[in-house]
């Protein structure tokens, strides 16, 4: 099932409901206020920086707000990834508060406070505009290309997606503030889209990536009124930069969930606007390939990282963008008689190039993509030197793991692969004698050709 995935315990939920026993306020009216008694959110469970900042506006005269994916996953017992911060200082306040600021963003303009790795997103209070602020922009399908309009925290709550995600932890007092009814949604389970979905979705395609990602993370239902647009607007993520949907795909499947948003991404049409060329290849499976290799890899990633293990997300790259390749390369040894390693280089600087428009691929990931493609082929050689070449390569290891992915969906002869990770455990001598056995074999059997003629063939 889509949705299908482990929700918070019950008992936070449980605490919850009992918080919100009375009938919360319409959305968007005033605050309803839980005081510190009524959560369970903690100044432990927060980082130190974001504290720091927080401490230091609240101390500069200035409101300031814990808000979004951070408090909504502290209420539901989570460890946030991040910590985002709103206020009513401006940009340029907040740089004059902190050295270690710098402002970024022409679409938003944000304000970074940096400590080392660690990144504290601060942004400011935003308002509703009018059409004549030119701080607001968008295209005539309702895009917004740029909203720079401040406001007051009422009205940046209207401007916030998701109801889940338009909560404000106050460190004034301790309080969090629930503007549009996000905590009955959290109750609940929904995941309810602020304002009129088409609408919300036109200025920014990017929620509809957002809400599917939300649902499986979460575990929650999204709203039928939210969802339904879903089905319909996928098409207007063309319209997004190619950057900014690749910084969107890590999320999607760097998070621990990747199989399960993989199928929920086809379920609404949205997969084939980020990987078009993959879409077509699982439009053509048989037999349950190539789809296997992609949700294969898909579960590889979450085991890896429910294991505490490393991930890059050139190896899923590699993996959806693998039958394209493969397919392409095969057609053009056909029509253009060609080897097969200079067709597999022709066909991934292709593949490479048109998926570029969709979601951009790094350099740093594409080297790596391009190389463990096409050491596949030497795989295939098991005799005298080449293995030991092989092994030595840096990209061996990543190599060998997509020839046991492509062994385990049955692309590839399962002894191939068996060969190789006995060959990596062998002693000095067990090596020698697997190659040259190999090689002997090999020279036989072409010896026999030679002597029977090409009838024997």
């Amino acid at each position: 099932m889509i949705n299908e995935n482990k929700q918070s315990s019950p008992g936070i939920l449980g605490r919850i409901s009992r918080w919100f026993s009375r009938s919360a306020p319409e959305p968007g009216s005033s605050a309803f206020v839980i005081p510190r008694s009524g959560h369970t959110i903690s100044r432990e469970n927060i980082s130190e920086n974001a504290l720091k900042v927080l401490y230091r506006l609240q101390k500069s005269g200035y409101q300031a707000c814990l808000v979004g994916g951070g408090v909504r996953d502290l209420i539901l017992g989570l460890e946030p990834k991040d910590f985002d911060i709103a206020t009513d200082a401006s940009p340029e306040q907040v740089k004059a508060l902190f050295r270690n600021c710098r402002l970024i963003g022409r679409r938003f303009r944000l304000a970074h406070v940096l400590f080392g790795r660690e990144i504290i997103e601060v942004a400011t209070f935003r308002g509703p505009g009018d059409g004549a602020d030119d701080q607001r922009a968008s295209t005539d399908e309702g895009r917004i290309l740029r909203d720079n309009v401040y406001g007051s925290i009422e009205e940046d709550a209207l401007r916030r997606d998701f109801t889940l995600n338009a909560l404000y932890y106050d460190i004034q007092d301790y309080s969090v503030l629930d503007y549009m009814n996000g905590m009955e949604d959290i109750k609940q389970g929904v995941i309810r889209i602020i304002g009129d979905p088409e609408q919300r979705y036109r200025e920014d395609p990017v929620r509809m990536l957002r809400a599917a990602r939300f649902a499986v993370k979460l575990g929650f239902k999204i709203h039928p009124e939210t969802e339904q647009p879903l089905f319909e607007l996928a098409s207007l993520l063309d319209d997004i930069s190619p950057s900014r949907l690749f910084d969107e795909s890590i999320k999607l499947f760097l998070s621990g969930q990747a199989l399960q948003t993989f199928e929920i991404l086809r379920h609404y049409g949205l997969f084939e606007h980020l990987y078009p060329l993959t879409e077509q290849e699982l439009a053509r499976e048989e037999e349950g390939f190539p789809v296997m290799l992609v949700a294969q890899a898909m579960q590889n990633t979450d085991e890896r990282l429910q294991q505490g293990k490393s991930v890059t997300p050139a190896f899923i790259y590699a993996a959806l963008l693998w039958e394209p390749i493969r397919s392409l390369s095969n057609r053009i040894q056909q029509e253009e008689d060609l080897p097969v390693f200079p067709a597999m280089q022709k066909a991934i600087a292709q593949i490479l190039s048109q998926q570029a428009k969709h979601t951009a691929i790094p350099k740093r990931f594409s080297i790596f993509m391009r190389e463990v493609w096409l050491l596949q082929g030497r795989f295939d050689f098991m005799n005298g030197i080449r293995p030991y070449k092989l092994m030595s390569h840096p990209r061996f290891r990543a190599a060998y793991d997509f020839l046991l992915l492509r062994a385990g969906c049955g692309e590839v002869s399962t002894e191939i692969a068996d060969w190789w990770t006995q060959f990596q455990e062998a002693s000095s001598s067990q090596k020698k004698k697997m190659t040259s056995s190999r090689q002997t074999g090999r020279r036989r059997r072409k010896g026999s050709q030679k002597q029977q003629g090409p009838e024997a063939e």
